[in-house]
């Protein structure tokens, strides 16, 4: 049979597209989790963008974006940009599933960053682990994270590991015997970080006098703190988000309740002295983020930050950008960002990464190893407490 010259143009683009399919160069990640597209490396992110909390989430992504293009700007990874696919989990679990599972399925992405909330990565870390793709928290600090398998990484401080330190600190401070602890109940990080406020303060002598629980959500705190007055406490530990510990904080001042406060990593958020006002003066925090760190690269995304987004950057947007660029670091290693093992592998050899959070490196679990800090509220900023 013979073909005319279009017949043959037709016959050729057939086979070519045939092939294409057949060795699966549309997609851009092959069997094992080889990585087939040259122009880009696909790092997936889940944030909680909307709803209670979401400032969190979306500091998250600022801290992101701010590190992706710094990263693309000096050259990319070896001439290859770092693209970032973002999915809002809304706080919700079953969000973050179905986040994970698309960013993992669909967009084939190399690895992840995220969730927000400890709650939301105990449901997807194991789907990630199981599927051989990298996750990566930047803001989980409940006790077990990087435990749920060896693709699981966090750059997040443990409350486990924060909390005896604010103790501490705040103990040698305003020197009380007598606490009160408020958490929520329904947040999987708050209970997780009461946990290790209630361990600190026995360990270091403190009676807890009173435990009073509320949920994310809630906006009436005056049976609890009713509870907690009578109970005489010198100081209260609160384990919250950043709105509920905010509006709790108010109520207690206008109660009289003017006791000093430690905050678990909900109050790492500015948000928290937005709402809260004078009533959050004097609150302590733990984190190993400081904007007034005496460190040039520190001091640069805190300029190129402000720059972008007109705010100062809290510990969830340094925590991020950091997580990025220890990735990055990750990814120089030759063969890793192409392949999900390979670059599995160059991360958790990461050690002594020098972040604008401080010198970071993970242990044998992928948990961070790096030194904490306490800070206080003072004037409606953030200062080391000496």
């Amino acid at each position: 049979m013979r073909l005319n010259k279009r017949g043959s143009i037709l016959m050729l683009f057939c086979l070519f597209s045939m092939l294409l399919v057949i060795y699966g160069c549309s997609s851009p990640a092959g069997p094992g989790g080889e990585q087939k597209d040259a122009g880009e490396i696909k790092i997936g992110v889940v944030a909680m963008l909307s709803g209670d909390g979401a400032d969190y989430g979306v500091s998250i992504k600022q801290g992101l974006e701010t590190a992706r293009d710094r990263i693309n700007g000096a050259g990319g990874i070896n001439g290859k940009k770092i693209s970032l696919i973002i999915e809002d989990s809304r706080g919700d679990k079953d969000q973050a599933v179905k986040a994970v599972q698309k960013l993992i399925n669909e967009d084939q992405v190399l690895a992840i960053i995220g969730p927000t909330n400890s709650g939301e990565m105990f449901a997807v870390g194991p789907i990630a682990n199981d599927a051989g793709v990298v996750i990566m928290g930047t803001s989980n600090t409940v006790e077990g994270i990087g435990e749920i398998g060896p693709y699981v990484f966090r750059n997040s401080l443990p409350e486990e590991n924060v909390i005896p330190v604010t103790v501490r600190k705040a103990k040698e401070k305003f020197g009380f015997t007598r606490a009160a602890l408020l958490y929520s109940s329904n947040n999987d990080w708050a209970t997780g970080s009461a946990k290790s406020f209630e361990k600190a303060l026995q360990e270091q002598g403190v009676t807890i006098v009173e435990t009073q629980t509320f949920a994310d959500g809630d906006t009436d705190f005056q049976a609890q703190l009713t509870k907690v007055a009578a109970a005489k406490p010198e100081v209260l530990a609160v384990s919250g988000l950043y709105r509920e510990s905010a509006l709790l904080l108010i109520q207690a001042r206008q109660m009289g309740l003017n006791l000093p406060v430690m905050g678990g990593n909900g109050f790492n958020d500015p948000e928290l002295m937005r709402i809260a006002g004078d009533a959050a003066e004097g609150a302590l925090v733990g984190s190993p983020w400081f904007t007034g760190r005496d460190d040039p690269t520190t001091q640069a995304f805190v300029a190129e930050y402000q720059k972008r987004y007109n705010a100062v950057p809290n510990q969830f947007a340094a925590q991020a950008y950091d997580a990025l660029g220890i990735m990055a670091e990750a990814l120089k290693v030759e063969g890793a960002a192409g392949d999900r093992a390979k670059f599995r592998d160059a991360l958790s050899a990461i050690k002594d990464y020098q972040g604008v959070t401080g010198k970071f490196s993970f242990d044998e679990e992928g948990n961070p190893l790096m030194d904490a800090v306490v800070l206080e509220i003072v004037n409606g900023e953030y200062r080391e407490l000496k």
